[in-house]
């Protein structure tokens, strides 16, 4: 699964687991509260705040082509040592693995600008160079800094062995959810050999860390940009270390009250959306993917997928596929907007129509590869230390039949995801408790936020609610995309007003006076 399609759909799939403004000057720093239970986190790296870092090359060996780009790119690695529980820091510790790019223009450099993809549980070293390709005015001023969270990537990670990466959907009916509880059962007692680490895989040491690494690096402040979950680790380190942030963005901004296992409770309505959009673009092209000459027309052709499916799982190529799998592929269309990801996943669709018929059929390369990944084992344990992610940031229900009465009580307004986004995780059953309660966002540290209306990851009602938790926060909404991410053309399509919005306050330090609006005309 190659390209941004293919990127954004990856990401679609770790997610199933388990009126225009004056420009004008940011909020003044010394307006931000410090809340009296942050205090505390001010002298956590104290222990680790004189070592330096011992820079050295990326590569670790001949088969490490994401190290080999960072070398030609004449970045730096390192490790730094942090406490596994910032709360004693006396005690055993892990090694956390990081990436730089010095500034392009080291005359004109103002700091570091640490840079989180999303996940959560994605590597981001290698990802700085996307940040530099994509704005290279930014790449000037900043030196880049790719950390790889505790426990992902090259920082000490852990894997559980797990034989799949997801539970998937709940299915039509009780034994489909029984099914599907079962195996996240299963999923969550494979991790109990890591239950001495699995408390600390939490999106607040994840923050500690990023502040031992800022005190190593020798910043007074750091400045940060984040997607996706990204967007949330940026909020918990605001609200423990408001002082030492310097300019913020945040990209399709989480729900910072709701951010845990259960959270993707909140997309169906929005993938719904989405799909019904991919919908009109597909109907106007019936005559190429023969979905639907309307609307109506497609969205029925899905809903007879999905009863072929419930009814025996359709044959794709070598595998099968039952209703457990299908509302995955299907989350597929949250992968972009654009022509070229709703024309991938139109042939996907025409593969599963076909399929459903009983026609013999071949997938398409991307199809092909979607499918074997949710039939492998979660490759180097990507999808189990995500889950520990989650797990430990918020408690779920350890009762399944919350679960079950949820999607009971949705099924009719959402039938083709309901049963996905609302069914249980591996958190249900998870062998550890959070070690720390969540993390409260309520701040005036000066922000810069952008998204997207029609985002099925990042809700806009989330990003809103986010907004409002983050009181010196600036909002840029672009207007009439459904697309999960929005600036910089990293995993969506890029929007100059965007662009320009979030550019103008890294590189300037000069925000929106006020909220503003981006449109965007997409080709139809």
């Amino acid at each position: 699964m190659r390209g941004r399609r293919a990127v954004a759909a990856g990401a679609a799939m770790a997610a199933m687991l388990a009126g225009t403004g004056a420009a004008g000057a940011a909020p003044a720093a010394g307006a931000v509260r410090e809340a009296a239970g942050d205090r505390a986190e001010r002298d956590g790296p104290d222990r680790f705040r004189g070592r330096g870092i011992d820079w050295h090359r990326c590569r670790t060996g001949p088969d490490d082509a994401e190290g080999g780009l960072l070398d030609e790119a004449k970045a730096q690695c390192a490790e730094v040592t942090v406490p596994l529980d910032h709360r004693h820091p006396e005690g055993r510790t892990i090694k956390v693995a990081m990436s730089r790019l010095k500034a392009a223009d080291p005359a004109r450099r103002r700091g570091v600008l640490f840079y989180n993809p999303g996940g959560p549980g994605v590597p981001a070293m290698s990802l700085v160079l996307q940040v530099r390709q994509a704005a290279p005015e930014v790449a000037a001023r900043y030196d880049l800094i790719g950390m790889d969270p505790r426990f992902v990537g090259r920082s000490t990670p852990f894997d559980c062995g797990w034989p799949v990466p997801a539970v998937g959907s709940a299915g039509p009916d009780r034994r489909g959810f029984e099914r599907t509880a079962a195996l996240a059962k299963d999923l969550a007692s494979r991790c109990a050999v890591h239950r001495d680490v699995l408390p600390h895989a939490s999106t607040r040491n994840t923050a500690r860390d990023m502040d031992v690494i800022r005190a190593a690096l020798g910043e007074p402040k750091l400045s940060y940009l984040g997607s996706s979950y990204g967007t949330q680790l940026g909020m918990v380190y605001l609200q423990l270390f408001p002082r030492r942030a310097d300019r913020v963005v945040l990209d399709s901004a989480m729900n910072p009250d709701l951010f845990g296992p259960d959270l993707t409770r909140t997309q169906g309505p929005a993938v719904a959306a989405m799909t019904e959009d991919w919908a009109a673009w597909a109907a106007r092209r019936h005559d190429r993917y023969r979905l639907g000459s309307t609307v109506a027309g497609v969205m029925a052709t899905l809903r007879r997928i999905d009863r072929a499916a419930a009814r025996s799982p359709l044959k794709v190529g070598r595998h099968r596929v039952d209703s457990r799998l299908l509302p995955m592929i299907l989350f597929n269309v949250t992968a972009g907007d654009g022509p070229e990801a709703y024309g991938s996943f139109a042939a996907d669709v025409r593969v599963l129509s076909a399929a459903a018929r009983g026609a013999e059929v071949t997938p398409t390369p991307i199809l092909e590869e979607v499918l074997t990944g949710l039939s492998s084992p979660d490759a180097g344990g990507t999808a189990s230390v995500q889950t520990a992610i989650l797990c430990a940031d918020r408690a779920a229900s350890r009762d399944p039949e919350t679960y079950y009465r949820d999607i009971r009580a949705h099924r009719a307004a959402e039938p083709l995801f309901g049963a996905l986004t609302r069914n249980l995780t591996p958190c249900s059953f998870w062998p550890t408790a959070p070690a720390e309660p969540p993390t409260r966002v309520r701040n005036d540290v000066p922000v810069l936020m952008v998204g997207a209306t029609g985002d099925p990851g990042a809700v806009h009602a989330g990003q809103r609610a986010a907004h409002r938790a983050l009181a010196g926060s600036r909002l840029v909404t672009l207007r009439g995309a459904f697309r999960h991410t929005v600036y910089g053309g990293l995993f969506a399509p890029r929007n100059a007003c965007v662009d320009a919005a979030v550019e103008r306050y890294l590189v300037r330090g000069v925000m929106p006076a006020r909220d503003a609006v981006c449109s965007e005309a997409r080709p139809r």
